[in-house]
Parts: structure tokens; C-alpha cells; sequence
């Protein structure tokens, strides 16, 4: 990473200054590479001079100038094609610039990296899972799901990216009350098709999607359920039910761009006695005790948590949290995954001390489970909040929402803050096609680079299809400033991804593409890119879109979205 490299000059430029005495032999700090707030004063800054002049004070008593530590730093630079300057600033700031000619060359190297550009190692050999959305079986998502499964899928994305090895996870709550609720209801409604008067539970299910499976079953089984008991009909309806909400939801899901790798059951936590091995675990290590008739988890033993929590009811009924500890135990102590991120609505923020207690009581690092929370999606039509479905009549389904506005606005704006913000959808702006709306803005510009590629082969300035087939030679000629400015911003690709896997969140992606796109749009509008009159020219402009359009392709690909090469519209202004 970039970054990274320049890291390590500034680290070779400590250590030779303190081979010669220029430093004093003391244990430098860790240095720290930052991008300075205003451009003008460089590409990278440190403030290591500063840093390094206290710990010296601490070990000596001395009172060292930083500003003389920084100039000592400075003269041991490394002769690096990197770097062209190193400045000292301030109170001993040492400002870095990346190398014009440095930076002409990575337009070369962006083409060559194609799909892969800003890939890095960061998580190499590491297996993590994300389990994200993981509702009841019991019908359609309502559209507040929408956000876990664009967080969760646009988080693997990036992990992937990273170097980890991620697995998309699924958790269907197959073994509880709601999917009984649901399975009463299905046979209620099932029989109603089929002309008996068949109650509704009171608690069951009232939305008209609840005829469309009972339909489904109608037609796969005719009346073969009304002509056996109705524990029996229940029994036998369980995995039909199953299979049909399970196909709707993937569908629901794929339609928005969310897949899985597993889709892991419930119910096979008590199929496969998982309930009993993980509580036989923890009542092994002691976590465990018999009270009141019920059984109870130790919690309170651990910080952050106050209360012991039951996990054996006092009828011998394993109780939710049960079923968390196993399929955490089976996650972590049967799958080995390295790392866990569950996905949850901030309303279930109460269960993390309980989930934090839980991993010490397995003998295993906290940190290794993630709970990432988020806050409420509100959607605004017409300027008001909308609260009822115009279909199902008591909930607003993703389905509908990506009907209205279009996988693509949904995922940009749901992706458009980080996890703990509430967020406003506004669905009109989501579908307006001007610079107002984000997405509309960025994929308007991946079009017109492709537009404008198109035009420049005719022309006879070819973008390059391999490395070695670019005339390397041109690129010398990207010097005025909105071209270099745009090939800083390039190379911002995998700092950009490196801060996603940090804060575990993806949003930063969606500023950076804007950003991204209003560099490219600062540069069509300031160079002629093609120029029959300056043909060396314009075939580095055209090398440079071409690593633009790498980059924004790249962007919207980890956020999910899709990268058009056609979009006609010629009264759209979306110059800077």
C-alpha cells in the first residue's frame, strides 16, 4: 500500500539517522503517515519529529527541538523515485511529496491492474464470516432489512478486497415461536383456499403474501393436507413452507444484489444436539449453575454485564439465547472462522454484553466477535415519511423499494453513512437523473468516460488492453494540474479500502467514488482529450480516463452496484 511505502522511508531515515548519531539510540515511536487536511502543504505528513523530541525528553530529561529532529529526519531520506520533497512545517511537521514523474507512471500501472487495483494483503490467511439480515422466515423483508443486507454484502466485498477469506452467512430462525406462528397461518390460509373456515392464529400472520404461499401449496398438494390430522398437516408443512419463504427471500435478496455462501438452520441446532454440546461446554468450564429450577449462564461474572442470564427455562425449553451460545460455539469452536461479524438493527444493542460474556466464557478473545449495529432507515416520499405498503397493507417490502427506485439508488443511499446513523432515504432524489443525486452522478460519469473512450478509439487514440501495449512515453505529458490532482486521487483506491476494513464500515466508498468522479469531471472540463493537433497528448488523457474508468468500475463493484456504459442523456450538466 502506498501508504505503507512511504512509511517505511520515513522509518529507513530514522534508522540511518540514528546510525549516525543524528538521532539519538533510544526506541523510536511507531511512525504514523496521515494525509495533511489541506492538499497544498502535500501528499503525506507525519509527525514523527514531534512525537520522537517527548519520548527523548521522557528518556534523557533533555529538552529536544523537534523542528531539529525533523531536519535530521529530512537529510536521511532515502533517494527514493517516491518522493520529490520533504518539508518540514510547523512545530516540526515533516510534509511529504509524491514524485510528478512517480505519479505519471501509476496510470500505467492502474490499466494493468484492472478489476484488481487497490486489491491488498491485508487479511491474508484469515477466514472470517458475515452473518447479516438473518430474519424469520415468515415472509418478505421489510425494507429497514434493506440496510443489513446492502451493510453486510458491501462489507464482504471490501473484506474480500482486503486479502480475507469471507463466507456470507444466512442465519434462518427456523425453530422458534414466529416460525410456528408462520406455519399456523400457512395452513389457515391454505385451508381457506380450499373452502373450510380455518382461523387465523391471533398472533399469526395478516398479510396478503400469505395467500400467495398457500396458493403455491394448493397447487403442489391439493387438499393432501386437509385430509390428514392438523398436527400431522403442521408437521409436513414446516419444510414446504420453509423452502418457499427461503426461495422468495433469495430472490428478494438477489434482487438487490445480496447473495450468501450458507444459508445456516436454526433448527439444526436441535437436530444435530448442538444446544446440549455447547451448555455441556460451558457447564465443563464452570459457566454454568442450577437455580430456581431453570438454568442459568454466568454473566455476571464478566465486565459489562450485571445479571446471569437463563438458558434452560424451568420446563426445560432451551430459551433464544441458547440458541445464540450454540450457534456461536458451533461458529467458532466447529467452524474455526478467525473473526465473526453479526449484523444487527440497533434495537437488539442490549444482547452484545450477554454475546461479549458468552466469547470469555468459551476461553476466547472477545474481539473476535463483532456485533456491528445499525440505526433506522427512514423513507421519504413527496417530502414525508412512508409508513404503510401500497400492497401488503402492514409493511413496506424491499421489494417494493427497489421497484420504485432500483437496486442500485437503494444500495448507494443506504451506504451513503456509516452504521450508527439514522438515515433518510429521500426516494424522489434516489430516481432523479441530475448531479443532485449520487449515485445517478457517479454511474453518469463511468458512462461518459466510456462514451468518451469510445469516441477516442475511433479516433485512433486506443485505450491500452495490456501494460506493455501503453506508449509509457506520453505519460510524462500529464503535468497540468487537474490531471495530476486526478491521479492522486486514483491512488487514494487502497487507503480507501484499508478504512473500510477499520471501521468496518463501507460507507467511505461512496464519497470517495463522488470524489472520484468530480476529479475526472474538474479534468474533462479543464484538457481537450481529444486533440487530432496534439496527438502524444491526447493519448495520455486517454490512458488516464481509462484508469479513471478502472477505478470507478472498481468502486461501484465493492459497493454492489453496476457500472453503465450507456447512459444517453444529453441535457445532464455535471461539470465542476
Amino acid at each position: 500500500m502506498l501508504r505503507n511505502q512511504v512509511q517505511e522511508l520515513v522509518e529507513q531515515a530514522v534508522i540511518a539517522g540514528q546510525a549516525d548519531a543524528s538521532l539519538p539510540a533510544i526506541e523510536m515511536p511507531q511512525v504514523e503517515i496521515a494525509r495533511p487536511k489541506q492538499p497544498e502543504h502535500g501528499d503525506y505528513s507525519t509527525n514523527i519529529a514531534m512525537v520522537t523530541a517527548a519520548a527523548i525528553r521522557k528518556a534523557t530529561e533533555s529538552k529536544p527541538n523537534p523542528r531539529q529532529i525533523a531536519q535530521a529526519i529530512v537529510d536521511h531520506m532515502p533517494d527514493d523515485p517516491l518522493i520529490s520533497a520533504a518539508e518540514i512545517a510547523g512545530p516540526g511537521f515533516i510534509n511529504l511529496r509524491l514524485a510528478e514523474e512517480w505519479l505519471q507512471e501509476q496510470v500505467a500501472a492502474i490499466v494493468a491492474a484492472g478489476d484488481e487495483f487497490g486489491t491488498i494483503d491485508q487479511g491474508a490467511g484469515q477466514r472470517w464470516q458475515v452473518e447479516h439480515v438473518s430474519a424469520n422466515p415468515t415472509g418478505p423483508i421489510h425494507y429497514g432489512g434493506a440496510r443489513n443486507a446492502v451493510l453486510g454484502d458491501t462489507l464482504a466485498n471490501v473484506l474480500e478486497a482486503a486479502g480475507y477469506e469471507v463466507q456470507r452467512e444466512f442465519y434462518v430462525n427456523d425453530g422458534g415461536t414466529q416460525f410456528r406462528l408462520f406455519i399456523e397461518t400457512l395452513y389457515a390460509r391454505y385451508a381457506q383456499l380450499l373452502g373450510r373456515d380455518e382461523p387465523i392464529p391471533a398472533d399469526g400472520y395478516q398479510g396478503d403474501y400469505m395467500l400467495d404461499y398457500a396458493q403455491q401449496i394448493v397447487e403442489e398438494a391439493g387438499d393432501r393436507f386437509l385430509r390428514m390430522p392438523r398436527d400431522a398437516a403442521l408437521t409436513e408443512l414446516r419444510p414446504l413452507g420453509r423452502a418457499l419463504v427461503l426461495v422468495s427471500l433469495e430472490e428478494e435478496l438477489a434482487g438487490m444484489g445480496v447473495r450468501y455462501d450458507n444459508w445456516f438452520s436454526e433448527q439444526t441446532l436441535y437436530d444435530e444436539g448442538l444446544i446440549e454440546q455447547s451448555l455441556n461446554y460451558l457447564q465443563e468450564r464452570g459457566e454454568l449453575v442450577k437455580r430456581d429450577g431453570a438454568v442459568w449462564f454466568l454473566a455476571s461474572n464478566y465486565p459489562k454485564h450485571e445479571k446471569d442470564v437463563v438458558v434452560i427455562r424451568s420446563n426445560g425449553q432451551p430459551t433464544y439465547f441458547a440458541g445464540d451460545i450454540a450457534y456461536h460455539y458451533d461458529k467458532f469452536l466447529r467452524r474455526h472462522f478467525d473473526k465473526v461479524i453479526d449484523v444487527w438493527a440497533v434495537d437488539h444493542q442490549g444482547h452484545v454484553p450477554r454475546m461479549n460474556a458468552m466469547m470469555q466464557a468459551f476461553g476466547l478473545d472477545p474481539d473476535r466477535l463483532v456485533i456491528l449495529m445499525y440505526d433506522l432507515v427512514k423513507l421519504i416520499e413527496d417530502g414525508k415519511e412512508k409508513k404503510l405498503s401500497k400492497r401488503a397493507g402492514n409493511i413496506i417490502t424491499i421489494q417494493e423499494v427497489v421497484e420504485q427506485v432500483g437496486a442500485d439508488a437503494l444500495r448507494f443511499n443506504l451506504l451513503t453513512r456509516g452504521p450508527e446513523s439514522t438515515i433518510e432515504f429521500d426516494m424522489d432524489l434516489a430516481v432523479r437523473e441530475a448531479k443532485e443525486n449520487p449515485v445517478f452522478y457517479v454511474q453518469y460519469s463511468h458512462a461518459r468516460i466510456c462514451s468518451m473512450l469510445d469516441k477516442a478509439r475511433k479516433a485512433g487514440f486506443a485505450p491500452a488492453a495490456e501494460f506493455d501495449e501503453m506508449d509509457h512515453s506520453v505519460l510524462a505529458l500529464l503535468s497540468q494540474p487537474s490531471e495530476l490532482a486526478l491521479i492522486r486521487k486514483l491512488l487514494e483506491m487502497e487507503e480507501q479500502i484499508a478504512t473500510a476494513v477499520e471501521k468496518l464500515s463501507p460507507h467511505n466508498l461512496t464519497y470517495y467514488a463522488m470524489d472520484v468522479a468530480k476529479a475526472f469531471n474538474s479534468f474533462y472540463r479543464d484538457a481537450r482529450v481529444i486533440d487530432p493537433d496534439a496527438p502524444a497528448l491526447s493519448q495520455a488523457r486517454v490512458y488516464l480516463s481509462q484508469a479513471t474508468q478502472v477505478v470507478l468500475a472498481r468502486t461501484l463493484g465493492l459497493l454492489g452496484i453496476t457500472a453503465p456504459q450507456e447512459m444517453w442523456r444529453d441535457d445532464v450538466e455535471i461539470d465542476e
